[in-house]
């Protein structure tokens, strides 16, 4: 029988799967590209990992590893240390400038973090309200749904981008 707390490790593992083959062995230029003025595979895998990681350790009361890992110090952005990429300007995207080992181990921390908290989870831990600044309030079920969905689509975008440029850079 598969377990709440089984399919959501499944997810979050697809996430980090993803997101780390879209990263492949790029170098910062060509993680930094952004066609078409959109944005970049650096700022798309940065920005999924901070929602992830600021929403999990909200949800648990738990710490974020951007902060408690020192993840903040290796990425030196000249940005808050709060933030999370959500209404970045265009300016700000390309400010994120990482190597594909950065990113992808930031982004492994925090799927590890999170899928020692979902082990945990019981069906009934679902309906806990989390955020009650939204109306109706957050449960913590839909809650780690938007951050599944958010994660696989900007992995996804990750991976569009990477086609763009894998295909005029000769890889």
């Amino acid at each position: 029988m598969v377990t709440t707390a089984a399919l959501l490790d499944d997810a979050f593992t697809r996430i980090e799967s993803a997101a780390a083959a879209a990263l492949g062995n790029l170098s910062r230029d060509e993680l930094a590209e952004r066609p078409g003025g959109n944005n970049s595979i650096a700022w798309l895998v940065w920005h999924l990992a901070r929602v992830q990681d600021d929403h999990i350790a909200d949800a648990c009361g738990g710490a974020q590893a951007w902060v408690a890992e020192g993840w903040h110090e290796r990425f030196d952005l000249p940005v808050p240390v709060e933030d999370t990429g959500y209404g970045y300007t265009s300016e700000q995207v390309d400010s994120v400038v990482a190597s594909a080992d950065l990113l992808a181990g930031y982004l492994r921390a925090v799927t590890e973090r999170t899928r020692r908290y979902v082990a945990t989870l019981r069906d009934e831990d679902l309906d806990r309200i989390v955020d009650e600044r939204w109306d109706p309030p957050v449960s913590l079920a839909v809650r780690l749904v938007s951050v599944i969905a958010d994660g696989l689509q900007h992995a996804g975008q990750a991976a569009y981008v990477r086609g763009i440029v894998t295909s005029r850079g000769g890889h």
